[in-house]
């Protein structure tokens, strides 16, 4: 039987291992991808930009196990969780959050210097040190008028775990808490991925119970999207070596829900003219949730397949690898990781990854240990009210 202390390391290692397998090649196509790399295979890749000027000159590095905002704000919050022993919302988003993000510096792997988060994030992240502290806005409405995307699920496997076995409790949880950085699609992505995690926790669990629980809590076009993805996985698992195959087939079942396709750039030509791309609306999905489920339907569940395919499938590659990685982790344990691939990240990263995982283990068994006495006396006193 796999340990919840075990569980929470491989949905945290799980991220950090998706994360740095995703970052080499984040937005790239598939085509460009296969061209490159044929596929992602390990986390000691060289990244695509490596020799560019651009690169160099923004001080930037990837590859070789380097890891991105992604793991950096899932450890600020597992950070937030130990500090505050509690469940969170929106109101922690605009204080403790904000302070781990944009106030207290860490080593930053991208810039090999120590930095605030804040100076790594990309601007939907930003929004939360705009709407909180510039703007003092209201807590639970931070999320509005952000950039719509995936910048809120991509770290919300933490709350997923001090609501393990409880997939509702995570979601709601999520969704309180996400609402001060994201909106719309984006932040209902936020409340399913962590439902997701928070179901994989359960012994027994199997990849169709964490499907089945994604779009029973999944809205709109999040839920459409999850069940014409992971519904086309499932039909498709016989052609799975036919890896060019799948992308097309899975891109071409999120474009009704995610207009961008490969075009993730933004650029001086797209100004002024008017889209639909990363804006509100109860049609649409971010599209890294429903292939990141997808290739875990793909793979029947496999940490290693699914990671490797669902990164080498472009676009926004870190954060479907961080998606897949957190919930097989959950699932299946550190043990999925190899052990090598998790020293590395170790090494390379200096975030200490493993004693964030004890820290954050004790904060969390806390939290579910007076979730649990406080269930045992409502239970007691509505049997009292019942006789």
């Amino acid at each position: 039987m796999i340990s919840y202390a075990d569980r929470v390391r491989g949905a945290i290692f799980g991220t950090a291992y998706g994360d740095a397998l995703g970052a080499v090649v984040e937005k790239m196509t598939h085509a460009q991808i296969q061209e490159a790399y044929g596929r992602v295979e390990t986390i000691q890749t060289n990244w695509w930009k490596k020799d560019w000027a651009e690169a160099e000159r923004n001080g930037r590095r990837r590859g070789g196990g380097i890891v991105t905002d992604d793991t950096l704000m899932t450890l600020a919050l597992m950070q937030v969780y130990v500090t505050e022993k509690r469940h969170l919302d929106a109101y922690d988003v605009a204080n403790e959050f904000v302070k781990e993000i944009a106030f207290r510096p860490r080593y930053i792997p991208e810039f090999d210097r120590e930095a605030l988060i804040l100076e790594r994030l990309f601007y939907p992240e930003k929004h939360i040190f705009n709407r909180h502290v510039l703007a003092n806005c209201e807590p639970r409405e931070g999320g509005y008028g952000n950039m719509v995307n995936c910048g809120a699920a991509m770290y919300m496997s933490p709350i997923g775990i001090v609501n393990a076995c409880n997939p509702k409790g995570a979601y709601d949880e999520a969704i309180l808490f996400a609402s001060g950085h994201q909106s719309s699609y984006g932040l209902e992505a936020a409340g399913v991925m962590a439902c997701c995690v928070a179901k994989a926790f359960e012994p027994g669990v199997t990849v169709q119970d964490i499907v089945d629980t994604a779009i029973s809590y999944a809205k709109d076009g999040t839920k459409k999207a999850i069940q014409e993805l992971c519904g086309l996985a499932s039909r498709l698992k016989e052609r799975r070596a036919e890896r060019s195959f799948i992308v097309q087939a899975f891109h071409e079942a999120v474009a009704p829900y995610s207009p961008m396709g490969d075009d993730v750039n933004r650029s001086i030509d797209k100004l002024g003219i008017p889209t639909n791309h990363y804006t509100p609306s109860r049609l649409f999905s971010i599209e890294e949730l429903p292939l990141a489920l997808a290739y875990i339907v793909l793979h029947d569940g496999d940490l290693l397949e699914a990671v490797k395919d669902g990164v080498s499938s472009g676009r926004d590659t870190d954060s479907i690898g961080v998606m897949i990685g957190a919930i097989l982790g959950a699932m299946h344990g550190a043990s999925a990781i190899p052990s090598g691939e998790i020293a590395v990240l170790e090494e390379i990263n200096k975030q200490n990854i493993a004693q964030h995982c004890s820290q954050f283990i004790e904060a969390a068994t806390f939290i579910i240990q007076q979730d649990m006495d406080l269930s045992s006396r409502r239970q007691q006193q509505l049997m009292q009210t019942m006789n």
